[in-house]
């Protein structure tokens, strides 16, 4: 479709500039542009909640270090914990 707007002139000359650049035409940079433009002020579809669920509590403080390497080396509770990898800071 034809259309005919006013377009401010430094505008203008950027835009043949970057349509000679990009071997396109204004029309199809102009026609990208609104595009984008459409685009992002589309509204951001709603997300599904995030899943609730009870743990049981903490089994141990996680800003204890301590606590952590003894509970994650213990045999009897290992296999509560066999997903962490307890790391050896000296190595």
């Amino acid at each position: 479709m034809k259309t005919r707007r006013n377009i401010d002139d430094t505008v203008m000359r950027q835009l043949k500039r970057e349509a000679m650049r990009q071997g396109r035409t204004m029309s199809e940079l102009v026609e990208t542009a609104l595009r984008l433009l459409f685009r992002s002020k589309k509204k951001p579809e709603d997300l599904p909640p995030l899943p609730i669920f009870h743990s049981g509590g903490a089994l141990v403080d996680i800003a204890d270090r301590e606590a952590l390497y003894q509970i994650c080396t213990r045999d009897t509770d290992f296999h509560r914990f066999r997903f962490l990898e307890v790391l050896d800071p000296s190595q």
